[in-house]
């Protein structure tokens, strides 16, 4: 069986995302309004804002849903 590579990373995961996101963000910049390559770098800088979100929400104790899940579970069960 193949070992697996570790990297140890300087930064921690949440400071990775943020930097992705502002490396995006500032490529998006750069390119002109309506472009499909700025779309597309937008769209990551958001995804990767929101994987921040996602993180946060699972590291939280308890672990409360957000609430749009909350309204979606509750209208569920009537």
């Amino acid at each position: 069986m193949a070992k697996r590579r570790r990297i140890k990373h300087s930064s921690t995961f949440e400071e990775r995302l943020k930097e992705e996101a502002i490396k995006f963000k500032e490529a998006a910049e750069r390119q002109p309004p309506g472009s499909t390559a700025r779309e597309l770098l937008l769209r990551r800088a958001r995804q990767a804002e929101t994987a921040s979100r996602i993180n946060n929400w699972l590291r939280s104790p308890g672990l409360q849903p957000p609430k749009a899940l909350e309204n979606l579970v509750s209208d569920q069960k009537k």
